[in-house]
This record gives structure tokens, sequence and C-alpha cells, in this order.
């Protein structure tokens, strides 16, 4: 029996806001919930419906850390509603009046489903790149500096890596350059500036997405710690009013100063965090921007899975 053809008092009240209210993966996670049902099992339903989604897939979608959107995994979510005794379209409805509402708390910027099309777009270049998600190094400190142009463009970005490896035989590092709306990632530039050397590049010109690999030159052992400097020249795209990172995992120190031209100054700047990019920004917090050297940053002294950026006004 389906919720919608239960008396209200059936369901959960958690449950209703969040069919009602969203977000999708709110709404999600409440309907398994109160289920009670394991992804495992949830999967079991859905390959009797004739659709395949992975386990992982599902705890990705019930933590906002992905939305499905493809034709197979929009099946998968009206499938979902039946397994789930929800009512028709109730999830459905979330995933579309999420991309068309602008949400309050997200200031201009990459939308939501622009960075859920460029993570399908970065397993695809790994892929060509031959590497796993998981590289065999652990980050025990990433200090990045980006500098805004005169014309309000990220200019250019510079990364200092300190790594430890948790296998052996690591001899290289893929980095990720995202670039802004209407960037050309073929122009885009990878310097190899310290300790290693650029390998092959790969990039996706619709995402601006650019995958780079850096050759280390030696095998690390397990518990080897190794230092290298890279950066990436853009300057392709218009203005840019963020800067952002995400971490897949919890790990050690991260430090991101942004750095603007003096005839292009913001009115003001500040640190956010999310839990996931459909996850509202929190703990937002005014960086005053520095006189002589126009900069301002943020500390992570030991981060957690999620994102951290800068964000700024022009006026």
């Amino acid at each position: 029996m389906r919720y919608g053809t239960q008396h209200a008092d059936t369901v959960p009240a958690e449950l209703e806001a969040a069919l009602r209210g969203g977000p999708f993966h709110v709404a999600l996670r409440a309907a398994i919930t109160a289920r009670g049902l394991p992804l495992q099992r949830v999967q079991h339903h859905l390959s009797r419906y004739g659709v395949r989604v992975g386990v992982t897939s599902l705890s990705y979608w019930q933590q906002g850390a992905r939305r499905p959107q493809r034709p197979e995994s929009l099946r998968a979510v009206r499938a979902l509603e039946e397994i789930l005794q929800l009512p028709d379209e109730s999830l459905i409805r979330l995933l579309t009046s999420t991309d068309e509402r602008p949400d309050p708390d997200r200031p201009p910027g990459r939308s939501y489903r622009s960075l859920v099309e460029a993570s399908g777009v970065l397993e695809r270049l790994l892929a060509e790149l031959e590497s796993p998600l998981d590289g065999g190094l652990h980050t025990l400190g990433h200090h990045e500096r980006v500098r805004i142009g005169s014309r309000r463009e990220l200019l250019a970005r510079e990364s200092h890596h300190i790594v430890r490896a948790h296998k052996d035989g690591v001899d290289r590092y893929v980095a990720i350059h995202h670039g802004d709306p209407g960037c050309a990632p073929e122009r885009i530039v990878v310097h190899a500036q310290e300790n290693c050397r650029t390998g092959r590049v790969r990039w996706h010109h619709d995402t601006g997405l650019l995958a780079a690999e850096l050759l280390f030159d030696t095998r690390l052992r397990t518990g080897d710690t190794f230092l290298f400097r890279y950066g990436f020249e853009d300057g392709t795209a218009g203005s840019c009013a963020e800067y952002l990172r995400g971490f897949r995992l919890a790990g050690g120190q991260y430090a991101l100063q942004v750095s603007f031209d003096h005839e292009a100054l913001p009115v003001r700047c500040h640190r956010f965090a999310q839990h996931s990019p459909a996850a509202p920004r929190s703990g937002r917090q005014e960086l005053p921007l520095s006189g002589r050297h126009r900069s301002v940053h943020l500390v992570e002294p030991r981060v957690r899975s999620g994102i951290v950026g800068i964000e700024w006004d022009w006026e």
C-alpha cells in the first residue's frame, strides 16, 4: 500500500515534511528510514523492477553527494516511489523543483546540476587516465593560492601538496581543475613546478573540467611522504565570484588564499562550508581583505568530508 492511499496519521511527520519541502536527498533518506530497509534490500527491490543501481549510488543519493539525472536513474526514482510506498511523482517532483528553483542560500555560481554533471565527467576522465578514485595517497597538507585578475576572472591557481602513500608503488597524482562557466579547458596550461612533471592531460569542454597527471619519477612505498608543487594558468572564463574545494574523505590541513588584482577588488568576502553540493551553505564568516596584499584566506587544521570555500561580492 502506498502512502498516498493511507491515512495521514500513518506517515511519519519527518517524512511528510520532507516530501512537501525537500530537498530530494532528505526526503529519500526519510522514506528509507521510515520503511526500515537497508540499502542492500532497496537495491534488491529495484532489481525486481528491472532497474540496476549500485548501493554506493543509493548512498550518495540519500547523502546529497550526487543526484539521479540519467534516464535509468530517473526510472529508479519512480520505482523507489512504489518500493517506499510514496505518492506518485513525490520524489521526481523534488528533483525537478530543486533544479528549477534558485537556492536563496547559494550565491550566483556553479549550479547544483553543473556539479552533478561534472562528477560523472570526472569519473570518465579518471578512467581514461587509468586512475582509481583512491590514488594511494593521503593528504597531510594542501596549501592553495588562487589569483583573480583585473577582469575579475580566475587567472591562475597554485598548489603545494604534502602527501603520504598508503600503498606501495605510487608514482603519480592526478590534479583536477574545474574552471568557471564558459571557460576553455583546452587552453588552460598545466605547470608542474616542483618534484613532478606533467604526464597525460584530459579535459571536457562543456563542464570545464581538466585532469592532469603529475609524475613523481619515483615510486613511493607505504608510509613514504612526498612534497610537490603544481599550478593551472586559466583566465579563459568570465567573472568569478567564488572558489571552493570538495573533500571526499577527512584528511590533513588545508589552507586557501585568494588574492585580487588592484584594479578589481571585491566589496566583501566570506568563507563558507557545505556538507554536500546539495546542502545549504553554512558557517559563513566575513574575511577582511588585507590592504597591501589584497588577499583573504582560510585555514582548516583538519578537513572533514564536504566542501569549504571563499565567496565574494563585486558590488
